[in-house]
């Protein structure tokens, strides 16, 4: 988690404009050695392409808005911009400009700007939406606001999005001109040896909690008694009581309300576990807690303490992002691969690349952005729109992955 948050100072920094870098990449397949050789990318499949090129062609102002199950998304997505061809801005981590100064620099030179994730960033937000009003780009946001490992399924979407397209639009509505949205769908297909690879990653875990690996035992069998102990080593480790005869997700939720709720309360005055998703409410508690830390406003003492209450909500972020029954409702390769490498990751901190990894953009329909947002509506209508064009292309894509062939938990 301190990787995502720098302890310090927010300043925003904008992207560098030169065209002609990401052209150059991207047109001479630069990125492409990049993301074979760190995140085992090997073959891609652009569907729909027509469409972006239509919303180009009018001169629309488009804003791109894939799901986001994976590091590899945003480096995937220059695949599509090669096709189109197009150049974009992307809305990035503060974190991703901290890195190294050359990381920086081709971080910026690539078109990205940061935003802060940690507060409420006017710069970003009125940066976001030049971008938009121009219409010189397609401008990237990925409206998860973090990744999930989960290729199949869509995690709750944030609002910034929605009210910055509608500021946008409001502004180019004055010279008739539009602003669209392109949902996105990302799909990872794993073509290698699922056997293989699984038992690899399941034999270093299972030795990290002390467990003898038997490889015998059918895969599947494996992965969920590695995910149980996952999930009842942390209810042991934060003193939350057993749920005998419970379903996995109702043990998430109250051990994901178990960390969050004495933080809402402390800093959010909350009388009871506040709703409307993970994110938000993580977003919610790091406005409070992290802008003092960093600007080193506190004592050692405090910062301590903060710290600890940072890393309950990443914690909790970890959880949640299990969906319920995730390989059993439908035990395919790619299936069984998130749910290894969010393991991997939420116990080691990293995860390894496996390779022979083939990667589908699909763009969905341009959705039109209105200025005005119907008063008193429970849910942002575009934001609405843009999550069931995502949700339905996922579940078709589902289907285009291989499944499991060897032993189905449960079954004799």
């Amino acid at each position: 988690m301190h990787e995502i948050l720098v302890e310090k100072p927010y300043q925003f920094t904008p992207p560098i404009t030169w065209h002609w870098p990401q052209r150059l990449l991207t047109r001479f397949g630069q990125f492409q050695r990049l993301i074979r050789k760190e995140h085992g990318i090997i073959d891609h499949e652009c569907r729909n392409v027509d469409r972006l090129r239509a919303s180009v062609n009018a001169g629309h102002g488009i804003m791109l808005t894939p799901n986001h199950p994976r590091t590899t998304d945003p480096v995937a997505m220059y695949f599509l911009c090669r096709e189109a061809p197009i150049s974009m801005y992307t809305m990035a981590s503060w974190h991703l400009f901290n890195q190294s100064a050359f990381k920086t620099f081709m971080v910026r030179l690539m078109g990205a700007f940061s935003v802060n994730r940690e507060g409420l960033d006017r710069a970003a937000v009125d940066y976001a939406v030049k971008v938009l009003v121009e219409a010189k780009r397609p401008l990237l946001i990925f409206p998860a606001g973090a990744t999930s490992r989960t290729n199949d399924r869509l995690m709750a979407l944030m609002e910034g999005p929605g009210f910055i397209a509608r500021t946008a639009a409001k502004k180019r509505a004055k010279t008739d001109q539009k602003v669209v949205v392109h949902p996105i769908a990302i799909k990872y297909l794993y073509q290698g040896d699922i056997e293989r690879t699984a038992n690899e990653v399941l034999t270093d875990l299972e030795r990290k909690l002390t467990w003898m690996p038997d490889p015998t035992v059918p895969l599947m069998e494996r992965i969920i008694k590695l995910g149980n102990a996952m999930l009842t080593l942390k209810e042991l480790e934060f003193n939350v009581q057993s749920m005998p005869g419970k379903t996995l997700k109702e043990r998430q939720n109250n051990m994901v309300d178990h960390l969050m709720f004495p933080l809402e309360k402390e800093w959010l005055g909350a009388t009871e576990p506040l709703s409307g998703g993970i994110q938000s409410r993580v977003k919610n508690l790091r406005m409070k807690i992290f802008p003092e830390l960093s600007r080193d406003e506190i004592d050692q003492a405090e910062k301590d303490r903060r710290w600890q209450q940072l890393s309950q909500t990443y914690l909790a972020q970890q959880i949640d992002c299990y969906p319920e029954n995730y390989i059993v409702d439908l035990p395919s390769i790619d299936r069984l691969i998130d749910t290894l490498e969010k393991f991997e990751e939420d116990l080691t901190g990293k995860c390894r690349i496996h390779g022979k990894t083939k990667v589908i953009l699909d763009v969905g329909e341009a959705i039109e952005v209105s200025p005005k947002r119907e008063r008193g509506a429970k849910s942002d209508p575009l934001m609405t729109a843009i999550r069931k064009q995502l949700g339905e292309s996922l579940e078709e894509l589902q289907h285009e992955s291989r499944m499991y062939e060897g032993k189905i938990y449960g079954q004799d």
